[in-house]
């Protein structure tokens, strides 16, 4: 499986002279934790929740702050193209929680921890799904011995 097929999809983005009020007030309004600065056309930092509270207001910036004061500018990507076992790979080797994923080095969407957990579930249901319905085949009470009627 590729990454492409499990990210989040189109990428909420802002460009680096947005305010931290405009971006706080895009998270909320997107229901999202963080948010790709993108400038030229180009990935130039991700800023998320914690960054706005710790480093913008937290810090004793104002709202009107740019939020290229307190992007993260060090941003670890991954490829659309990748195979899903790669992006694995990256969150366990850097430890974030966010990456921003590129195709041919336009920003295409963001893969998180939280994708790779739906993604999870959703492989999980459809494996039980047709041990879930043979359970509910089966009558109430414990299992008979082979065919054998419970004589109680």
């Amino acid at each position: 499986m590729k990454v492409s097929e499990v990210m989040t999809a189109p990428p909420v983005c802002v460009a680096p002279s947005a305010s931290l009020v405009e971006v706080t007030r895009l998270m909320a309004e997107s229901a999202v934790g963080s948010v790709l600065v993108v400038g030229g056309g180009a990935l130039r930092g991700i800023v998320t929740d914690r960054d706005l509270a710790v480093r913008g207001l937290g810090g004793g910036l104002g709202a009107g702050t740019r939020v290229d004061a307190v992007m993260s500018a060090r941003v670890v990507t991954v490829e659309a193209v990748e195979d899903l076992a790669a992006a694995y790979r990256t969150f366990r080797r850097t430890g974030v929680r966010r990456l921003p994923v590129l195709d041919a080095g336009r920003v295409v969407g963001v893969l998180t921890i939280d994708d790779l957990f739906l993604d999870l579930l959703r492989r999980f249901a459809d494996l039980l799904g047709p041990v879930a319905w043979s359970v509910l085949q089966e009558p109430p009470g414990p299992p008979s011995e082979a065919g054998v009627p419970d004589e109680r």
